[in-house]
């Protein structure tokens, strides 16, 4: 397995007392159930605790930001990590299928703040599908988990607003 190019360096404890909500498609569940574990694993060792992660299975990928956006209006969430696959096949519809479930994710942070990220596998093939749940290309869960952390921590930097520096000019 191939190491993950992500170049980003996290605390061991960053995900501690935060909570997350993971959004997960059934379809090619074997695949989703790999993104799965490893978006749990990365968030355990980052610090979160079982009972501060909390799955919710959807049929499809169609219907992860339905279910995200009904999270983040009745889940006490930090961040909704998404997961799933749609994998191209004879027809164009899974380019329609990709796009709607990118945009619904993206509008979930829009709207409400809460950090949503995209763990959703985009591959033609199944073995690229494969390769990025945890084969060659690594896993896309875990790295969805850690952007999800990343993205807590940023906010919250944001809201504190800068830290302002005191430079003294003598006087």
């Amino acid at each position: 397995m191939s190491a993950s190019k992500s170049k980003m360096t996290l605390p061991k404890n960053a995900a501690e007392g935060k909570r997350f909500a993971i959004v997960v498609s059934r379809y090619h569940e074997e695949l989703t159930q790999e993104l799965l574990s490893a978006a749990e694993s990365a968030l355990k060792e980052l610090g979160a605790s079982a009972e501060s992660i909390h799955t919710f299975w959807v049929p499809g990928a169609f219907e992860i930001p339905s279910a995200a956006r009904a999270i983040s209006q009745h889940h006490e969430a930090d961040a909704i990590i998404c997961l799933g696959v749609i994998l191209k096949g004879e027809t164009s519809h899974n380019d329609y299928i990709a796009h709607e479930v990118a945009r619904g994710i993206s509008q979930i942070h829009a709207a409400t703040g809460i950090p949503a990220t995209f763990g959703v596998l985009t591959p033609d093939t199944l073995e690229q599908a494969k390769a990025r749940s945890g084969g060659a290309k690594g896993n896309k869960g875990k790295e969805a988990a850690e952007a999800a952390v990343a993205m807590i921590h940023l906010l919250d930097e944001i809201k504190q607003g800068p830290k302002k520096k005191i430079n003294s000019v003598g006087f």
